[in-house]
């Protein structure tokens, strides 16, 4: 039997392998760092920085060496360039911040460190995580001389999804087992359905903010992208827990080790089919592939339970009233005084404000500052951002609803396969619309997940999207689980990789 090449095993796989040491931390991290730089025509990493990465994996050999291993001692992981990271350039995607060193190391980059996973570098994604395509980058990727979209492994003519469009391109492509991304209104689960593997989002302040650039507070929330649910609840292990003296949405739940119940059988599970998410719209793909999952749950047992979210079609104009008013308020702090860009000419101190802010966003951010600014002023908060709120609060309901009779619910990540680079980006309101089935969960503050649930027009992947009620992600992971050892479409891989 052909022993399979690294970026062939999975992240458990690969962690047996270090920790058996039949393979070292440094063969695997040069192993990856090679494969990154030999394919920079996915536009999927900004930054290096390799005596980082090796330093880190001698540390973890030595470990391993000494008996000292740790639960992912070796593995290569690489993280959006929204979590700020030591020794690495942490930039959001946004000139603003083009050349910024952090000083410390985010929450979630510490709990993985803590765990021994080494750093191989960061992602490209949209500039403050704010997009569905990954065009909005303002950073030049690795082997770029300017900046350029993240292309999607099947098909580099497609858009890879956003705003975690690096983090899924580099799964799909093997470029890294496993990497960290965000969700604020569907950023792990889209790319993750655009690109074939699997992405989950926990349970609202189950993961710590801490260290990642901030979009909508009350929104953003950290996660993993690897190839497998088994891969992704191994990460979600070591980022998931308190983090109170650092950040105050952090909730006083314990760590879990979500591996725990990956095995359990679905015999009996609920799983509830919402009406308005195959309706209008839903490309006859989409529905095929999703159908098709749907059914394959039956056939292990589970049982399909019809019910509504009735403000779905709503969670749009909530989202793009509340995410946009945050923003404003939070990229308030990027006025040139203190760090990142500040303009070069300029009369006075509100002159450069003006023309920093000017120079340092990209398009989509100015459109979102202004919409919040506007949504926030006297005269149009009641009127807008505080109907948004009570809307919010009705969409949650309408989960709590929907779970008196079924344990998690299922449907279609995004009504389409990936487009074409370039097909929506002069229509921002097409980009929102693609968003309508992620963002009720978001709003909601739920747990939900991507997972490679067949594919439709063109060959191109199709996730199925899986939401379950709050701290419900051993159940979802489990489900995931179970469902890909009775498939393989999670260990399918695009031509040429």
């Amino acid at each position: 039997m052909t022993t399979p090449a690294l970026h062939d095993l999975s992240v458990a796989e690969l962690a047996r392998q270090l920790q058996k040491r039949e393979v070292s931390a440094v063969e695997a991290a040069q192993h990856f760092l090679g494969r990154i730089q030999a394919a920079p025509e996915l536009g999927a990493f900004v930054a290096l920085n390799e005596e980082a990465t090796l330093a880190q994996a001698r540390a973890a050999d030595e470990r391993i060496a000494a008996g000292q291993a740790r639960a992912l001692d070796g593995v290569p992981i690489a993280h959006k360039d929204i979590f700020v990271t030591k020794n690495f350039p942490s930039t959001a995607g946004s000139k603003m911040l083009a050349g910024y060193q952090s000083p410390f190391d985010a929450t979630v980059v510490t709990r993985l460190a803590d765990a021994g996973a080494v750093t191989l570098g960061k992602l490209n994604c949209d500039e403050f995580a704010m997009g569905s395509a990954n065009e909005n980058s303002a950073i030049a990727p690795l082997g770029f001389e300017q900046p350029a979209p993240v292309r999607n492994p099947w098909d580099s003519s497609r858009v890879p999804g956003g705003s975690s469009g690096g983090s899924a391109a580099a799964v799909a492509a093997r470029l890294a087992p496993a990497v960290t991304g965000t969700d604020t209104g569907g950023s792990i689960r889209q790319p993750a359905s655009f690109c074939g593997i699997t992405g989950i989002k926990p349970t609202y302040g189950r993961a710590s903010r801490y260290g990642m650039i901030a979009f909508a507070s009350s929104l953003d929330q950290a996660g993993p992208m690897a190839r497998s649910a088994e891969d992704c609840a191994l990460l979600l292990s070591a980022i998931c827990g308190p983090d109170p003296d650092r950040d105050s949405t952090s909730l006083d739940v314990p760590a879990e080790d979500f591996s725990r119940s990956l095995n359990d059988s679905v015999e009996g599970l609920r799983i509830g089919v919402p009406a308005e998410f195959f309706g209008e719209g839903l490309a006859p793909d989409v529905r095929a592939a999703v159908d098709g999952a749907l059914k394959e749950y039956e056939k292990l047992g589970a049982t399909l339970v019809p019910i509504s979210l009735p403000r779905t079609e709503l969670s749009i104009p909530v989202y793009y009233i509340i995410a946009p008013a945050e923003a404003s308020s939070n990229l308030s702090r990027f006025d040139g005084v203190k760090f990142g860009h500040r303009a070069k000419d300029y009369g006075d101190l509100t002159d450069m404000y003006k023309k920093t802010r000017a120079e340092g966003f990209g398009d989509e951010v100015k459109r979102r500052i202004m919409i919040g600014a506007y949504v926030l002023s006297h005269g149009y908060y009641d009127a807008y951002y505080l109907q948004a709120q009570k809307i919010r609060r009705m969409i949650a309901d309408d989960f709590q609803q929907a779970f008196n009779s079924c344990d998690v619910i299922a449907g279609p990540v995004a009504p389409t396969v990936a487009w074409k680079l370039g097909e929506k980006s002069a229509d921002p309101v097409a980009n929102y619309l693609a968003d309508i089935f992620t963002l009720p969960g978001s709003l909601a503050g739920l747990p939900g997940m991507s997972l490679a649930g067949g594919f439709g027009e063109g060959g191109m992947p199709v996730g199925l999207q899986l939401i379950g009620n709050y701290f419900g992600e051993s159940r979802l992971l489990n489900a995931a689980h179970r469902f890909q050892q009775a498939t393989d479409f999670h260990l399918r891989r695009p031509e040429g990789i």
